[in-house]
């Protein structure tokens, strides 16, 4: 059944939330919901108090390694971490205290995906997929989505289809994918995508992007038959949103099980 996933993204040492299609390399470019007083360590617990399993932490850019370590060691082993995650670097944000590692740009040199770099990370993780996220986050092209990577400003070559996810699945645990053109605006869900997910992936699938009341959560479940996951982030109340209230996300994921 469709589930509630939480999140903690962390721009420059804060947890904000922020419209995902204004975040350049351009401090001026940014457009900022909202900026939380709280800690990551705030958010970690609050989420591990509710039972709410698989969050993720994402670092949007620089500056953010303490404030993801802080929230890890608030919830060893119960929050997954993506932003920066290479073959180099894998392993000891597990041995920080992540439960999996969330992965995209590495994948993608120069736009183009890599299966060697993907490999890579794998045997970093010692072989164990169940480590690893691979963070499929697109921008629709037409009637298409492309990977977007790079803060999700540059297009990569791989296009989400029955295929690539196919290609991908054997190496990982599950997929992360963000809506970025929907990403912060609080204007609703790309409901073709989800149907799409749920038809193409066969192992768990997060989608993100657009969620802005409780209707959107019963919505991904009719439109995926209950396969798809959603992340609700800027319409929440404990982010400064007004249309859903985090106890009623933990009351939907209670009531699902």
């Amino acid at each position: 059944m469709t589930r509630f996933r939480p999140c903690i993204d962390l721009h420059a040492g804060q947890v904000k939330q922020i419209v995902g299609a204004t975040l350049t390399d351009s401090s001026n470019d940014l457009k900022t919901n909202y900026v939380s007083e709280h800690s990551p360590g705030y958010f970690a617990k609050l989420y591990e108090e509710n039972g709410l399993t698989g969050a993720h932490v994402i670092m949007l850019g620089p500056g953010n390694q303490d404030a993801a370590e802080e929230a890890l060691a608030a919830w060893k082993d119960g929050l997954q971490v993506g932003g920066g995650i290479t073959d180099q670097n894998a392993r000891s944000w597990i041995e920080k205290g992540a439960e999996k590692v969330i992965i995209t740009s590495f994948l993608f040199p120069n736009g183009t995906f890599s299966l060697p770099r993907l490999k890579s990370v794998l045997e970093a993780l010692g072989s164990d997929k169940n480590k690893l996220v691979i963070d499929l986050s697109c921008r629709r092209k037409g009637d298409t989505w492309f990977v977007a990577m790079n803060k999700w400003q540059t297009i990569t070559d791989m296009e989400l289809s029955q295929e690539s996810i196919s290609l991908l699945e054997p190496y990982c645990s599950e997929f992360l994918i963000h809506a970025a053109d929907n990403e912060g605006l609080q204007q609703g869900i790309d409901h073709e995508l989800v149907r799409k997910l749920a038809e193409w992936c066969t192992i768990p699938v997060t989608y993100a992007g657009g969620g802005r009341n409780m209707e959107d959560l019963e919505t991904v479940q009719m439109l995926s038959n209950g396969k798809v996951d959603l992340t609700i982030g800027s319409a929440l109340d404990i982010f400064g949103g007004s249309g859903v209230k985090f106890e009623d996300c933990v009351g939907w994921n209670v009531a699902q099980t």
